[in-house]
Formats: C-alpha cells, sequence, structure tokens
C-alpha cells in the first residue's frame, strides 16, 4: 500500500469539501489502484486528506494524467498558502487499519527515532484494543526519511477523549512508544469523510 497525506489552510472549507467529493465521483472510478480517502477540517481551518493507493507507481500515474492536473489546479486555489505533500511507501496496519464507520479520525505526522521499534508496537494491537477499545483500527505509513504519518480511527470522540483521560499504559508500552517515535503534531478531524473504491 502507498500512502500521500495531504495538508493546508483554507478559509473555503464547503468548497474545498466539494472539489473534493467531486474527485471521488467524476475521477476515483477511474482512478487504477485508488483504494480509498479519509479527510476533514481541524479547527483551525487546515484540510487534511489521507489517500491509499496499492502502489506508488498507481499514485504517480494518477498524477500525470490530465484529468488529474485539471482537477487540481481547481482544487489548488482552495487553499490560503503553501501544501504539505507527505508520500509514504512502508504501510503498515492495527486492527481493521480503519473503518469507513468512525464517527472521529486523528491524523498525526512525526518523527520515527527507531522503525524496529515502531514495527514492534504494532504487533501489539490485541493489548492497544484492550487499553483503547475505542480504537477501531490504525494505518501507519513510513515516508523513508525518518517521517511517518498516521491516521487512527475510533468509534466516537466522546470514548476516544475519555480513554485519552482514562488510559493506564503498562509502563512497558509506554517506553516503547517513546523509544519509537519523537515528535508529533495532530490533527483532530470531528466530521471525517470517507471514500472507498466500490
Amino acid at each position: 500500500m502507498f500512502i500521500q497525506a495531504i495538508r493546508g489552510h483554507t478559509s473555503n472549507p464547503e468548497q474545498i469539501q466539494d472539489q473534493g467529493q467531486r474527485w471521488v465521483t467524476e475521477l476515483g472510478p477511474d482512478a487504477d489502484g485508488w483504494l480509498g480517502t479519509t479527510s476533514g477540517l481541524t479547527d483551525d481551518g487546515t484540510f487534511v486528506v489521507v489517500v491509499r493507493f496499492d502502489s506508488r507507481e498507481a499514485a504517480e500515474a494518477n498524477s500525470r494524467s490530465e484529468r488529474q492536473s485539471a482537477w487540481w489546479a481547481e482544487m489548488e486555489k482552495l487553499y490560503d498558502g503553501d501544501v504539505s505533500f507527505h508520500d509514504c511507501d512502508d504501510v503498515m496496519t492495527m486492527l481493521q487499519g480503519g473503518s469507513d464507520d468512525a464517527g472521529f479520525v486523528q491524523v498525526m505526522e512525526g518523527t520515527v527515532k527507531d522503525v524496529g521499534a515502531l514495527r514492534d508496537l504494532m504487533k501489539h494491537d490485541d493489548e492497544m484494543h484492550a487499553m483503547r477499545p475505542e480504537i477501531i483500527g490504525a494505518t501507519v505509513g513510513l515516508d523513508g526519511s525518518g517521517g511517518f504519518v498516521q491516521t487512527t480511527s475510533f468509534t466516537d470522540e466522546a470514548s476516544a477523549r475519555s480513554g485519552e483521560q482514562s488510559e493506564q499504559m503498562p509502563e512497558e508500552v509506554r517506553a516503547q512508544m517513546e523509544a519509537a517515535i519523537g515528535d508529533v503534531t495532530f490533527y483532530d478531524l470531528h466530521q471525517p469523510v470517507f471514500a472507498s473504491k466500490g
């Protein structure tokens, strides 16, 4: 799997979401290798899109198409400034990996201190689910240069916040997490939008 996370601030929330939906309905059905998309707005107006393809080659072929270029030319106008692209070839999943039934999604971008420790941590998904049953699943994409993008799906935001407050993480798991990842920025998608190829 290949993941691309796209992020930028917008003053046009309704228009940018409409344009995103246009891609799903008009371009998505013909986009070879497209698996699905998760998107949403944060409280500060950052529009985050996480797109999944079956390979980088499929994603790049889509990017080169004339229809994609024309669509992006309109999409780009709806951002206020620079747009960040985060490409990840190495993808790991936890539990279900994600779900279109999630009521709340948290996207994390950060640095990886120890890839091996992160891989080991992802293997303990049963323990994580026991500690945080509101977590449906997650995907973690590594960009090969020390960065990662994680998308975590929750049943709902209230349960996620409650879990954050009450979580009693075992010291061993906490130590693994601290060894695995460094600085992290969180993007909360209160009303996530999902799309997948039929």
